[in-house]
């Protein structure tokens, strides 16, 4: 039985699905039964609480489904995960800690790929949910099981504990993150020690002394028996001593005396390879030519797929550094989000040190291929190839990947979203490469994870409730998305199940409809001669004035008229809904309180013009100052939507709030908010800012750097003349790509390997000049204009202007690349 917690995620033949309908934070899975049931899932896990007398009585039509009703269905989740681990009797290696925890289990599973046949976390599935889901992974073939736990407050742990149920823990180290979850550092760090009491062995390192005094005093009452295994690159007395010189490493212990090179030098990383070397040689000892050689395959871990543009109109996923069967079904679940193209491929190498009989494994990669509806798969790798005939017929196989890049034809590839995801060893980023769109060196990276962290953030904020009468949320995508790119954005909104988008114009609307859009469209800025488009697009106008209004009962009696003169009724479009904007002190659009009466006696006069719903804007929600007017709006808003309520028979859905107003007046929520550039990470009214996370990350390159004496003069005009003699880089950003031509002259600062480096001389069309004398910088390294280390409020405040204007400002020719990480 495949367990699935996530309905979106629901493709293929579902019959051997169990369903597990779990009440969230910011949803609830019983919502999605009846369409999961549509779509032929009939086992399903539901929750007593949940059952009101309606749900019931829909569930009793389900005559052939099952359902098994429990007090809590992540509970019972996690209850049958912890029953199928203990049918194995197979070492078990669980990880915990604040930084370091995938890193650690990704390079184990290198390390280790020769000796065991290993199941592991799929990325950073490390939470309450995402634990039972990794373990469910165990299966006969599998001799070594590697997880990692996080929690973010007291009592989590336990029940992850009995999940994993480790032979073997790791703790990485301790640092701030969730900090907030727990009284103090120490209450944090005996939490997470919760993972190991019934461990037989714990490998740390000796130089973290607070997690050694908590093991010491609390883990070793409550475990006595169980073996430390420590390290310490400090003179710690540890059962590993270690001292590196550069990327030098000499590591004495029981198990021998080791001198290594190591594959990075920066200390993050040599931590996380210590824990995993003492890790490896818990095991057997090896020869220092073997360890070196496993040593010197490690690579940098990528715990993320980029989404990037493609040539010929294709999207392109890159997972091209993964290569793990769990992580494959979530790669096909990011590219399923991908609507707006109209074929799905998938490039895949072979799939490594799986520990499975290549029948099974490529039958079951097979399996998942038509499950996902795939319309072209492409094999890469001698094994995949000569089981090429478990695969659809249409299905393309090369031995190497320069055998692919010789003979495929990349025209082939038009209208699609392209996975592309391989062991490292096959260079996949060669592919990548070939099909990626060329752009020059700018790109603004949008993290996909912290829109979605945003969104629930806002969500949280309305306190949504169960049923018809939930606050719902309208999400602005206006402006190219913030300049955060529409489309892809909106995909992910979709995913998310918002109930509104909004945009300016009806062409904005036009191309997410053409990329797969089908969530209620508002348009804020229509125009007489584009409601035949918003017609044909199922566009919804927004309507701000008696003249707008009558133009569009025009046009409806026209539409109406050309269905009754013999087009026939396959042809024939409904009307859209229509918003009305009601005017209640932003004196920019909207119908004033004086003119509500004539607005509702001419919509009862054309009750065919159905609206959905109607809103007003808070002209000061950001600022404390104006708060008396807000009130004021809210209060003229209610007398206008009683009165229009009152004369239509109907009350449309009432909608004030933007992002500002979402934090700040809760009692306005309504019945639906407007979600803005809180979405994109600026919380407006700066109440709650760390709330919100960065999405995104503009960055540019070092083109060249020369040195420049005093008094001589860089830039258009000579206006950047030196007072001393300076390293000067030239950054391929200018003006035309939103880099504000104010921000020169050392106004703006970029950050340069983590120094702030100011513009010397005019910003020029496509380049500007920074100060890096400070700065430890080379050609071609990478530069930050503003993300999670210079937020974008203060690039804005250096020019004195504000977020929106920056990030609209940046050029479509700066190459968006969207990045999802984590579960």
């Amino acid at each position: 039985m495949i367990w699935l917690t996530d309905s979106r995620q629901a493709t293929g033949n579902l019959s051997d699905v169990l369903f597990f309908a779990i009440r969230g934070e910011h949803h609830d899975g019983h919502d999605f039964i009846d369409d999961l049931y549509n779509k032929g899932v009939r086992h399903f896990v539901v929750e007593t609480p949940a059952l009101t007398p309606a749900r019931l009585a829909k569930l009793a039509d389900y005559a052939d489904a099952r359902f098994t009703e429990v007090d809590n269905s992540l509970t019972h989740l996690q209850t049958l995960a912890a029953a199928h681990r203990q049918q194995f009797r197979i070492p078990v290696i669980g990880i915990t800690g604040s930084n370091g925890k995938t890193i650690v289990k990704e390079w184990l599973a290198q390390l280790l790929a020769d000796d065991f046949a290993i199941a592991r976390s799929p990325r950073s599935y490390n939470s309450q949910l995402g634990v039972p889901l990794s373990v469910q992974q165990l299966a006969d073939h599998h001799t070594l099981g590697i997880f990692e736990a996080g929690i973010s407050r007291p009592q989590e742990m336990a029940a992850l504990e009995a999940i994993i149920r480790p032979t073997i823990g790791i703790f990485t180290n301790i640092g701030t993150a969730h900090d907030e979850g727990f009284r103090t550092r120490r209450q944090k760090i005996a939490e997470k020690l919760r993972l190991f009491i019934h461990a037989q062995t714990l490998v740390y390192c000796a130089d973290h002394t607070d997690i050694a005094d908590e093991i010491n005093m609390v883990l070793k009452a409550v475990n006595p028996d169980m073996r430390l295994i420590t390290w310490s690159l400090t003179g710690q007395n540890a059962t590993y001593k270690a001292h590196r010189n550069g990327n030098r490493l000499h590591l004495t212990g029981p198990r021998g005396d080791y001198h290594l090179t190591l594959p990075f030098t920066d200390p993050a990383s040599v931590e996380n390879v210590l824990h995993c070397l003492v890790t490896m040689l818990l095991f057997r000892s090896f020869n220092v030519d073997a360890l070196q050689t496993r040593l010197s395959r490690l690579r940098p871990v990528s715990m993320r797929l980029e989404q990037k543009e493609g040539i010929n109109n294709c999207v392109l996923i890159d997972d091209s550094y993964n290569n793990d069967l769990a992580g494959l079904q979530l790669a096909l679940n990011f590219l399923n989000q991908q609507t707006g193209r109209s074929g799905r491929v998938v490039i895949l190498s072979d799939v490594l040190q799986s520990g499975q009989s290549e029948s099974d494994l490529y039958a079951q990669i097979s399996g998942l291929i038509e499950a996902n509806l795939i319309d072209r798969f492409v094999g890469i790798g001698p094994v995949m190839s000569r089981n090429a005939g478990l695969f659809p017929p249409n299905s393309l196989f090369y031995e190497t990947t320069d055998q692919f890049l010789a003979q495929f034809s990349v025209s082939a590839l038009r209208d699609s979203a392209v996975l592309v995801k391989g062991a490292r060893t096959f260079s996949f980023e060669r592919i990548v490469n070939r099909l990626q769109r060329k752009v020059h060196g700018t790109v603004l990276e949008i993290n996909l994870d912290a829109l979605t962290h945003n969104l629930n953030y806002y969500r949280e904020r309305i306190s949504r409730t169960d049923g018809p009468s939930a606050t719902k949320i309208m999400v602005m995508v206006k402006a190219f998305a913030y300049g955060s790119g529409s489309a892809e954005v909106a995909q992910l909104l979709q995913y998310h199940r918002v109930d509104y988008l909004a945009v300016a114009y009806a062409d904005e609307g036009v191309s997410l409809r053409q990329n797969g859009i089908t969530l209620p469209i508002m348009v804020m800025n229509p125009a007489p001669e584009t409601f035949a488009t918003l017609l044909e697009y199922g566009l919804e106008p927004e309507i701000y004035s008696l003249r707008l209004l009558r133009e569009w009962g025009l046009f409806a009696a026209a539409v109406a008229g050309s269905y009754g003169q013999g087009v026939p009724d396959s042809q024939s479009k409904d009307l859209p809904n229509l918003h009305l904007k009601i005017d209640t002190g932003m004196h920019r659009l909207g119908f004033l309180e004086t003119e509500m009466p004539e607005l509702i006696a001419y919509l009862q006069q054309h009750p065919q013009l159905r609206i959905a719903t109607v809103f007003s804007h808070l002209a000061g929600a950001d600022e404390s100052q104006f708060n008396a007017f807000s009130q004021q709006q809210y209060q003229t808003f209610l007398r206008c939507t009683e009165a229009l309520e009152a004369g239509l028979g109907y009350r449309p859905v009432r909608h004030l709030l933007n992002s500002a107003g979402i934090v700040r007046f809760p009692d306005y929520q309504l019945d639906m908010v407007r979600l803005g550039i809180g979405l994109y990470g600026v919380e407006s009214s700066q109440t709650d800012v760390s709330a919100v996370r960065p999405v995104g990350t503009l960055r540019t390159v070092v083109s060249q750097i020369k040195c420049v004496l005093a008094g001589e003069s860089v830039g258009y005009s000579r206006r950047g003349v030196l007072d001393h003699d300076a390293r000067i880089a030239t950054l391929a950003i200018g003006y035309a790509d939103g880099f504000d031509r104010r921000l020169g002259n050392g106004v703006g600062r970029v950050w340069v390997n983590g120094t702030l480096c100011p513009t010397v001389g005019s910003v020029c069309m496509d380049m500007t000049m920074i100060d890096v004398t400070a700065a430890s910088v080379q050609e071609g390294d990478e530069v930050i204009i503003f993300g999670p280390d210079l937020p974008i409020t203060e690039l804005a405040r250096q020019i004195n202007t504000i977020p929106y204007e920056v990030l609209t400002g940046i050029s479509e020719r700066v190459k968006r690349v969207f990045v999802k990480e984590g579960n």
